[in-house]
């Protein structure tokens, strides 16, 4: 190996270290709010304080839930990328540029959770970040000299997830009173995905979207 193709490794170490990095602070901007909240507690109870900030609570929950489903799935897509390329670095950037702005619509979910505007601005950026994974899994496919791996990861369960975020967005406008809990049916997705794979007999190179 050349010194040129060492540099290039340690570069991609780097990137994929700081990404990593990235995901994490915007999960710890998410619990911030909830560190305020516990200075209130005051002379009143525990539950009470729970009571009264439930809908913090819940935006917590959930953004944690849906960052790290997406956080396994970057993960499973760049498994055996070893060489940096141009447009995978691109998109991914602009991947963390969708975690990094999740926190504003999470902290909008409190106050406004059952406005149409904040339903569309915190799934429809779930669902873009999602689209941006599919691509660059599709791109670590369709150039092999940038992996490893006899077969690069199958864009199809990200794709799949994306259609789940615009279903649930759909759900959730025309049935208001499910708010954000449509969400919850992202835990599905790679039991969906096994079970159309097994229907059509396919069973290689797999892209998880869960842990």
């Amino acid at each position: 190996m050349t010194q040129t193709q060492l540099e290039r490794e340690r570069g991609l170490d780097r990137f994929l270290t700081f990404v990593d990095a990235v995901v994490a602070i915007a999960i710890t901007l998410l619990v911030l709010p909830l560190a305020e909240i516990a200075g209130e507690v005051g002379e009143g109870s525990v539950t009470d304080l729970l009571d009264e900030h439930r809908g913090e609570l819940f935006a917590f929950v959930l953004s944690f839930f849906v960052i790290a489903q997406l956080w396994f799935a970057q993960h499973h897509v760049v498994d055996g990328l070893v060489r940096q390329d141009p447009l995978v670095v691109r998109l991914l950037l602009l991947w963390l540029f969708t975690i990094v702005l999740l926190p504003f619509p999470t902290a909008l979910l409190a106050d406004a959770s059952d406005d149409a505007a904040t339903k569309v601005l915190h799934i429809g950026t779930l669902a873009v970040s999602s689209l941006l994974l599919a691509l660059v899994a599709w791109r670590i496919r369709r150039n092999p000299a940038i992996r490893d791996t006899e077969a690069g990861p199958d864009p199809a369960p990200i794709a799949v997830l994306v259609v789940a975020f615009v279903v649930a967005l759909a759900i959730s406008l025309v049935w208001p009173a499910t708010s954000y809990w449509p969400l919850f049916l992202l835990a599905l997705n790679d039991p969906v995905v096994g079970a159309w794979r097994r229907a059509r007999g396919s069973g290689s190179a797999t892209t998880r979207v869960g842990g």
